[in-house]
């Protein structure tokens, strides 16, 4: 096992559905990187520990039938979910949460702690939602726009997609030329270059990765439209969506901030965020 393999995964838990959902995605993602799975609860006041730890522990349980041959470990933390969670992503391959929570970890909704821990973990960042009941399926979806956390996303999403032994979706998004608007009617910002610009600068964007995955399937995406609206509807049967912190180019300038938490609110499958320089 390599001492990036020795990196756990890292799950938020707190009792709740969504929650339990995130631990067996999370179970399944360490089983294809040989990981060991990282349960963490957080409480404010020792007194309620034990309640935590039979939550866990059912937790737990779940992770251990999904894959028997996954480590389990279970820990209590205290203190505050958000930094909790962030400070422990330093010594985790991935940070796994859910798309809502409740109770000591009540935090973790979409929008508040995913959206936090997206933005500063150490680590790449998965939010799965509990929409579909089954991400066994379908390929792996990544957005592309030439930035340096795009970059990052690829090199996730390659290996998410050899792990698995699914084909990868790259889709690029873009705005043609002449299309009937004035540059008044556009957003602020956007870059206007033709169909063949676009479809080049996906090719040299993925160009690195085959040669270095050339077992995966590729297809090639170039979409006319909304980033979020084109990768929510390519991801709709995907496995897994995978997109990059902060983006440019052919995401219209947008901050794939906001592209990230456009797509954590509407994809129906699971969503990695990776920044500049995360690998797994």
């Amino acid at each position: 096992m390599t001492a990036k393999q020795e990196l756990p995964v890292l799950v938020g838990v707190d009792g709740s559905e969504p929650s339990l959902a995130a631990a067996v995605w999370a179970a399944e993602e360490a089983f294809l990187r040989h990981s060991p799975v990282r349960l963490m609860a957080v409480g404010n006041d020792s007194a309620q520990d034990e309640e935590i730890r039979a939550s866990l522990s059912n937790v737990a349980e779940h992770c251990r039938k999904k894959h028997s041959q996954v480590e389990v470990v279970e820990e209590i933390e205290h203190g505050s979910p958000t930094e909790a969670l962030v400070r422990c992503s330093a010594g985790a391959r991935l940070l796994v949460v859910g798309s809502r929570g409740r109770g000591n970890l009540a935090e973790v909704v979409l929008g508040s702690v995913s959206t936090a821990v997206a933005m500063r973990a150490r680590c790449p960042v998965a939010v799965v939602r509990d929409r579909r009941t089954s991400f066994s399926v379908g390929p792996v979806v990544v957005g592309v726009d030439g930035s340096a956390s795009s970059r990052s996303a690829l090199q996730f999403a390659f290996d998410a997609a050899t792990a698995r032994q699914a084909d990868l979706v790259a889709i690029y998004a873009w705005r043609p030329e002449n299309a009937g608007h004035s540059r008044r009617d556009v957003p602020q910002g956007a870059v206007w270059f033709s169909l063949d610009d676009a479809q080049r600068e996906l090719a040299a964007q993925l160009e690195r990765w085959r040669e270095s995955h050339p077992g995966v399937v590729v297809r090639e995406a170039v979409q006319f439209g909304h980033p979020v609206e084109e990768l929510v509807s390519a991801a709709s049967h995907a496995q897994v969506l995978v997109v990059g912190h902060r983006g440019m180019g052919g995401f219209e300038r947008l901050l794939l901030g906001s592209v990230a938490h456009g797509v954590l609110h509407h994809a129906e499958c699971p969503v990695v965020v990776v920044r500049p320089g995360q690998t797994t």
